[in-house]
This record gives structure tokens, C-alpha cells and sequence, in this order.
């Protein structure tokens, strides 16, 4: 029996004395190295052994060291400073009245995002080694199962970052690119999946490009999926996997750009994973471009949908977890589909709104819909 993997996009909710270090050093405070490093392994540790026996078979280190998935990279390549004033999306403009709810009510996360000021160029790798070092301790305690580790795109970089100092968005994404790519090759040097996170080529749409055409839109992110592709140029595709998304908020997300719509460019991506969003209401109908651009889809593209809702605290029947996976299963092959979720369930230390219990449960529940999933196809 064929059966079905399962894997998240990443981020694990924080044990506080994690967090409170990471807020911390953002706020510019001493911390004791050696007290730090100890708080982040247990956290490791910890998010490791509960995906394993939640029953995820693809895990990662839960971003612990990380303040946020896409600002962290201030702290290794050059040229970033300061902060930058927030965009909001698009549709969130549209109902300013649930806009502001979210800023009173704490719904917005407040760290800051770093501009390019000067030249970006590669500072150190020492952070990535301490990820990788505490991460393969962890997997090694637990049975050494599959491990995949995050890295910003050059994309979302200059989507939350804006630039301040070239003289071309081009010349900023080639730059970023170059500067990044070192820390691709890192992690695959590790025996580490690499996942690029991307929602540039989702979110990119109604946040960064929101007042732009649909073809202008398509030509900027096939700008960012070329330079993505030249910053993998030494790393082997079926050890890279691309996470695409528009945003993970809970809001109307009526301004989100068809999947349709850049499901075509998205293909021209050389990671062989590809990771999106179908639990959501807004995008539970997503296997239908899937299913319409079939033929234009790689043999050796490996879908990995999300069939767990990262913004929610509802635990989805594994039923419910099941049907979602047979409708990618039906379109390319059980050994071409991979189990996942929308998003992260901790964008931002310290921030997430699912319960940290109920993040773990959901996780087990897509193992259980896996399982289920796999049993159907046997039989």
C-alpha cells in the first residue's frame, strides 16, 4: 500500500521562554548565548517529538531561533536597517471597519521590517549551522524521520523589505538572490529538504503589486521565479519544495489572484515541490485549476496541498482531511502528493491565532485523513 506522506509549511507555535528571547534580542537586548541556544534545542526538541507522534512523517524544526520567516534574514546578509511602514492588503482596505478590529485587538503583528539601505551581501552562516545543528540533534532522538528546513525567497524578502538603495527592482531581487543563495546550499548540505517560502507570488498580488495589471502582475513574479530559479542553480530540484500563499490571516481574501491565474507560472519554478492552499473557504476550489491545466503540470512536480487550515481553531474531521487529498491523489498519483497544511500556525514568535494544543491535534488529524486516505486507495 502506497501510503501518503504527510508534511506542514513550517512555523510551530513557540514555547514562551522562546519567544521571550527572540523578543528580546529584536528589542535590541543582551541576551546569554548559551542560555538561548539551550531555550531554542528544547524548543526543537520538543516541536520534533510532538509532529512525530502527532504522525507527521516530513518535519521541521518549527522555525524556533527565527522572529518571523521572512525579517530574520536582517541578522544574516547585509544591507537591511531601520523599519518600514505596514500595507495593508488589499482586502483588508476594502472593510476598514475589520482592519481596524485587527490592529485594537492585537490581530497584526508588530515587529519590525527591516529596509534595504546599503548593499546586501552575505554576512554569516552561523545562525543557519546553529539551526541545522540543534534541528538533526532533534531528529536524531526522534527516530530520524524526514526533515525539511525554511528559507525566505528573494520574492518575499523584497516584498516585506522594501528597497531603499538600488536603483531597479531587479538589480534588489538579483542581489538578494545572490546573497540568499549560500544559505540554500547550506541546508541541502545538511541532508535537509529546503523549502523556499514564496507567498510573493500569491499575497505578492493584492499587497506589493495590489494598484498593477494582471499581465504586469504575471511579468513581475516571472521576474521573481527566474531570479529563484538562477539562486538554485547548484541545488538539486527534487530536494527543494516552494510554499506559495495569500496571506496567513484570517479576512475576506476576495482580492486574492486566482490560482488559475498563476498556476502557469508557478510551474516554471524549479523546486519540484510545491506547496499551496486549499483548506481555506477561499480556496477549496483550487484542485480545479489543477485539474484544467493538467497537462501542463511536470511529471515530476510533487503537490503538496494544504488540507489543514492554518487560521482556524476548528479540528477537521480526517474524513473531511481524506476527500482533499483523493482530489490531488485522482489527478497525479498517490506518489505524486504530499499532505499538508495552508500555512504556518506561528508566522511570528509569539504570535499565532490557532491554540498551541489545538496546532498539534490538527497535525494529527491530517496523519489520521492521510492514513484514511491511503487505506481508499488500496482497496
Amino acid at each position: 500500500m502506497t501510503r501518503i506522506a504527510t508534511t506542514h509549511v513550517g512555523s510551530l507555535p513557540r514555547p514562551k521562554p522562546v519567544s521571550d528571547i527572540l523578543v528580546a534580542l529584536e528589542r535590541g537586548e543582551t541576551v546569554d548565548a548559551a542560555e538561548a541556544d539551550r531555550a531554542f534545542q528544547a524548543g526543537v526538541d520538543e516541536a520534533v517529538r510532538r509532529q512525530v507522534e502527532a504522525g507527521v512523517t516530513i518535519v521541521s524544526d518549527g522555525e524556533m531561533a527565527k522572529i518571523s520567516y521572512a525579517t530574520y534574514i536582517k541578522d544574516r546578509i547585509t544591507g537591511f536597517d531601520g523599519d518600514s511602514p505596514r500595507r495593508p492588503p488589499a482586502d483588508l482596505e476594502a472593510f476598514p471597519t475589520f482592519l481596524e478590529r485587527q490592529a485594537k485587538g492585537g490581530g497584526t503583528p508588530t515587529y519590525r521590517r527591516p529596509r534595504c539601505v546599503g548593499p546586501v551581501q552575505p554576512k554569516t552562516l552561523a545562525p543557519l549551522h546553529d539551526d541545522v545543528r540543534r534541528f538533526k540533534a532533534s531528529l536524531a532522538a526522534h527516530g530520524d524521520p524526514a526533515g525539511f528546513m525554511n528559507a525566505a525567497s528573494p520574492g518575499v524578502i523584497a516584498l516585506f523589505q522594501p528597497n531603499d538603495f538600488y536603483p531597479t527592482d531587479d538589480d534588489y531581487l538579483e542581489a538578494v538572490a545572490e546573497a540568499m543563495r549560500p544559505e540554500y546550499e547550506a541546508i541541502v548540505a545538511a541532508g535537509l529538504i529546503l523549502q523556499l517560502d514564496s507567498p510573493d507570488l500569491g499575497l505578492g498580488r493584492h499587497m506589493m503589486y495590489k494598484d498593477r495589471s494582471d499581465p504586469d502582475y504575471l511579468e513581475r513574479i516571472g521576474r521573481h521565479v527566474a531570479v529563484l530559479n538562477h539562486a538554485l542553480r547548484n541545488v538539486p530540484a527534487d530536494r527543494v519544495r516552494m510554499h506559495v500563499c495569500w496571506g496567513n490571516y484570517e479576512g475576506p481574501h476576495h482580492c486574492d489572484v486566482e490560482m488559475a491565474v498563476i498556476l502557469p507560472t508557478l510551474m516554471t519554478a524549479k523546486p519540484a515541490g510545491l506547496l499551496f492552499e486549499t483548506a481555506n473557504p477561499r480556496h477549496q476550489h483550487d484542485w480545479e485549476a489543477f485539474a484544467d491545466q493538467l497537462s501542463t503540470i511536470p511529471d515530476d512536480k510533487v503537490l503538496i496541498p494544504g488540507v489543514i487550515d492554518s487560521t482556524t481553531n476548528f479540528i477537521e474531521h480526517p474524513r473531511v482531511v481524506a476527500n482533499r487529498i483523493r482530489q490531488f491523489t485522482d489527478l497525479v498519483g498517490a506518489d505524486r502528493v504530499i499532505a499538508g497544511t495552508d500555512c504556518g500556525f506561528s508566522t511570528f514568535a509569539g504570535f499565532g491565532v490557532v491554540d498551541p494544543e489545538i496546532a498539534y491535534a490538527k497535525l494529527a488529524a491530517l496523519a489520521e485523513g492521510a492514513e484514511i486516505a491511503s487505506r481508499r486507495l488500496a482497496a
